[in-house]
């Protein structure tokens, strides 16, 4: 998406968490991390373990795809999603969440296929950010955009119209009802445009 570009992938292993286990039932886990240098300036290894960040988008991602299933009953399984960021400017939680739907949904028809069980994927899931710069809403922030910023959101939406997530925060300013309204109109069109994109890569 623009400048960030995130590798997805989705992994399913013969294993269920363990409060998952004898229940016949599987489970959809996320991990995020960013390579060093795929900021402007060097970021260091989380060596010791995710920080706060990292486990705070790793639980968005988790929660964004697990609203693209529509039952976890495909055998006690994990769905592992990776998401790595290969180059950061901007926007990284939402192309993270916008790529690994789409490794899921591949990844849920392979299981389909070669373990004889359900498909679990029911619906496709995009995500975009949106935000007021210079007094003016704005579509899918770069990193110049966002630092910015007066208000910046996250739009998680599952198709073809429902919100999973919507993340909001007043930087700088206040905003209105009306201003919220404009941006997540905006942050519908991108997401159109996201899923037409999405279909475009399953479909080859």
């Amino acid at each position: 998406m623009g400048a960030t570009l995130v590798l997805c992938t989705a992994s399913v292993e013969e294993t269920a968490p363990v409060w998952k286990r004898g229940t016949g039932s599987g489970w959809l886990t996320a991990e995020y991390s960013m390579l060093p240098r795929a900021t402007l300036e060097r970021t260091p290894r989380e060596r010791q373990g995710a920080g706060g960040r990292t486990q705070e988008i790793q639980r968005l991602i988790g929660r964004s795809l697990r609203a693209a299933l529509t039952t976890f009953d495909f055998g006690e399984r994990t769905i592992r999603v990776d998401c790595d960021v290969l180059q950061a400017d901007g926007g990284t939680r939402t192309a993270a969440i916008t790529g690994a739907a789409v490794a899921l949904a591949d990844a849920c028809a392979w299981m389909a296929g070669t373990r004889k069980v359900p498909n679990p994927f029911g619906s496709l899931v995009a995500a975009v950010s949106v935000g007021i710069v210079d007094g003016e809403p704005r579509l899918d922030l770069n990193y110049a955009e966002d630092r910015i910023a007066s208000v910046d959101a996250n739009v998680v939406v599952a198709a073809p119209d429902r919100f999973v997530e919507v993340q909001g925060t007043g930087e700088r300013s206040t905003f209105s009802r009306s201003e919220l309204d404009d941006l997540l109109a905006l942050a519908g069109l991108g997401i159109g445009q996201l899923f037409a994109a999405q279909r475009q890569a399953l479909s080859r």
